[in-house]
């Protein structure tokens, strides 16, 4: 599976939002994305793909794309 396929569901499943209702281009302000989501993917990131993703650079994060793409940026 897609690093951002990936990732879609984990939004899906933290925000509790449709997943059919979500694409990269969503933008995180446009669903329920909140200091405790960012702790929640950060979390999820770390059991689905086995890294450990910068709280800052997931906050950063404008769109679900954003967070796909820290997610292989990061080693």
């Amino acid at each position: 599976m897609a690093t951002i396929d990936r990732v879609l569901d984990m939004v899906s499943e933290i925000t509790e939002t449709d997943r059919g209702t979500l694409t990269g281009s969503t933008a995180l302000g446009d669903i329920p994305w909140d200091s405790l989501a960012v702790v929640g993917f950060i979390a999820a990131a770390d059991e689905a793909f086995g890294k450990v993703l910068s709280p800052g650079r997931v906050a950063a994060c404008a769109t679900i794309a954003d967070l796909a793409a820290v997610v292989e940026q990061q080693d």
